[in-house]
């Protein structure tokens, strides 16, 4: 699995889990999804994520999505 599926997958699950806890738990939770979103947006304009950089540094294959 390359790095940018592993991202997608990581994103979409943090903000299924944000949107479950912030339903079920607390609304402020809602800001976890908030927070993924942001941070997949700055990263379409600027190229820097987090987690593909720890990823790369634990040795996942870089690569394209498909």
């Amino acid at each position: 699995m390359t790095i940018d599926r592993m991202v997608m997958r990581f994103a979409g699950a943090l903000v299924l889990v944000g949107l479950a806890l912030g339903w079920f738990v607390n609304e402020y939770w809602y800001w976890l999804s908030a927070f993924v979103g942001f941070n997949l947006f700055q990263a379409s304009f600027t190229g820097f994520c987090p987690l593909a950089r720890i990823l790369k540094r634990l040795g996942v294959k870089p690569g394209a999505a498909f």
